[in-house]
């Protein structure tokens, strides 16, 4: 009867992390498929490689809230908390959204529309930045022997809110006109986050606190303490985060806008891939995740950060040879096999490099940090490298920077201890 309790208890904190998770990755995902869209409505310069850009610099501008976030949020966790936090920013994540579905466009209100845009893009930054430490930690603390399959499912819920926006993506690009999706149809999605928020924030407020936190002598400065004596494991955090974000934010994010305006296929093509990319991370990151409890952590993420490294510029030199669909989804399913297995160990790894008392804050901080620098300007990045160079296949080098970074990390990471 006990073990019975203490499954559903466990079932309960997957989906008290997992939605609230959805509900963040959801926003960014339908921000970044709908950049285009976006930029016309209020970044009009007359120049549509400037407007897109200056979209893409605003999906980024929340990236570099985040450390702010993560600090102020991680510190309250780890003093008060992983329940606490995370049912925060659930509340704050859903003023942002309600901010953009209802902004007025530069037609309608000039300059203060891209302001307004702006500042719920803040918002979300900040409540983000609480929230990967939050619920990763709360995840990770359910049972220590598992720790890899249930901190797995903090990546999980993001492959499936990967699908679930692709779904909307294409259905509005689909079945509404042009005129139509930039004069109400975008709004439609976030009008589906802002409903998703309340489900969330009602789960999170009734479940129960982790038992590690409750037997945990509580720090009484998480953020002193974490950037005093554990600077070598923030860093090591941050490194192996590099090529996660990155390849989630190019390959699910960028590349629809990046199909689309450098090959020339239709919109709904590039949300395919972004699809299938979701459909086999939702399956298989918790599948890695358990791998990594038998089997250790890094060997999985050696293997496929190598093999990323290695695979990045031949996949996109593949497809600018041939820019089809077949070729496109082929491509996105081997990068989502092994995005797959390496952040099914991820979560795990990094909340084994902290401590229980500052575990959120070290958490929170290293992943806010690793995203703002190498991940949240990704797709900003891509298109200005294309812009300088000329050359399509410049966004594999960015990619193939950042898994060299996590690569290195990887390494440090086995000296510090971790398996």
């Amino acid at each position: 009867m006990e073990k019975t309790a203490d499954d559903a208890r466990r079932v309960r904190a997957v989906a008290a992390a997992s939605i609230g998770n959805a509900l963040e990755w959801f926003d960014f995902i339908i921000y970044g498929f709908f950049a285009i869209t976006m930029a016309k409505l209020f970044f009009p310069t007359g120049n549509e490689t400037v407007s897109l850009l200056l979209a893409l610099a605003t999906f980024g501008v929340p990236f570099f809230i985040r450390p702010l976030g993560a600090i102020v949020i991680g510190n309250y966790a780890d003093r008060h908390g992983r329940k606490a936090a995370f049912s925060m920013t659930i509340v704050l994540m859903m003023l942002g959204t309600a901010i953009i579905a209802a902004a007025p466009t530069y037609a309608t209100a000039g300059v203060f529309a891209p302001m307004l845009i702006v500042l719920a893009r803040l918002v979300q930054g900040f409540s983000a930045g609480g929230e990967f430490g939050s619920s990763t930690a709360f995840l990770a603390e359910q049972n220590p022997d598992r720790r890899g399959f249930y901190a797995s499912w903090q990546f999980a819920s993001q492959g499936f809110t990967t699908v679930l926006a692709t779904i909307i993506g294409v259905g509005l690009t689909t079945s509404l006109t042009a005129s139509q999706l930039e004069s109400w149809g975008w709004r439609i999605p976030f009008l589906i986050g802002l409903l998703i928020g309340p489900v969330a924030w009602y789960i999170r407020r009734n479940v129960d606190e982790t038992v590690e936190f409750k037997r945990m002598q509580v720090s009484k400065s998480p953020v002193k303490e974490t950037f005093s004596e554990g600077r070598k494991r923030l860093l090591v955090s941050l490194g192996v985060v590099a090529l996660c974000t990155v390849s989630m934010y190019t390959i699910v994010l960028f590349m629809p806008t990046y199909a689309t305006r450098q090959f020339g296929l239709t919109t709904s093509v590039g949300f395919l891939g972004a699809m299938l990319v979701g459909a086999i991370q939702v399956v298989l990151i918790p599948v890695f995740g358990a791998l990594s409890d038998r089997d250790g952590r890094l060997t999985l993420m050696l293997a496929s950060a190598a093999a990323m490294v290695v695979l990045f510029y031949p996949m996109f030199a593949w497809l600018a040879a041939s820019p089809t669909l077949q070729t496109l989804l082929v491509i996105q399913a081997i990068f989502g096999v092994l995005t797959a297995a390496y952040m099914g160990p991820l979560g795990a790894l990094m909340s084994e490099l902290f401590p229980p008392q500052t575990r959120t804050t070290g958490l929170a901080v290293s992943y806010a940090f690793g995203v703002a620098i190498f991940g949240g300007l990704a797709p900003f990045t891509s298109t200005w490298l294309i812009l300088i160079s000329g050359n399509k296949l410049a966004p594999a080098f960015y990619l193939m920077m950042a898994g060299v970074v996590s690569l290195i990390a990887l390494v440090f990471a086995r000296r510090l201890g971790c398996r």
